[in-house]
């Protein structure tokens, strides 16, 4: 093979990511049909990009959180509706309700600690405007498995400068 191989015409990054982001919401798809009551100690880290496409939050939360934001669903929680491309959720900040209503597209990790499970994704440059980095990434493998036993899958699909 060769070192000048040519670029995909197939977008097989997005595919993958796609694909993963689906996985968020059938699980969030199952929670919701439970009655929102997640199944034995099942609870979710999901983070997100605060100034993602879609992404609806209190003025106060955006400023707090100027570029991603962690919330968790596992007690306090309501009104978790799901779609094809995202879902919304209530939850309280401060003793102050809110509803955030979240793309799937503008989800950078999703973790389930209770098994041990978690997705992380790079946000493509058509989702978020890119995070500033002072020194560029040096060839991260497609998928890294974590070397402590978990189910993290981290998902990088380096482009090619």
């Amino acid at each position: 093979m060769s070192q000048d191989m040519p670029d995909s015409l197939i977008p097989y990054d997005e595919i993958v990511q796609e694909a993963l982001r689906a996985v968020v919401g059938r699980v969030l798809g199952e929670v919701e049909a439970a009655g929102g009551v997640l199944p034995g100690g099942h609870h979710f880290y999901i983070t997100f990009k605060t100034h993602a496409p879609g992404v609806q939050l209190r003025q106060d939360l955006k400023e707090r959180f100027p570029d991603e934001m962690t919330i968790v669903l596992q007690n306090k929680f309501w009104g978790l509706k799901v779609g094809d491309t995202g879902f919304s959720v209530g939850l309280s900040f401060n003793q102050r309700p809110a509803e955030l209503i979240i793309p799937f597209a503008a989800i950078t990790a999703f973790v389930d600690p209770a098994v041990d499970f978690g997705l992380q994704f790079q946000a493509a440059a058509t989702e978020v405007d890119p995070p500033v980095v002072d020194e560029p990434d040096e060839g991260t493998p497609p998928a890294v498995v974590a070397e402590d036993g978990s189910n993290v899958v981290t998902v990088d699909f380096g482009r090619k400068k």
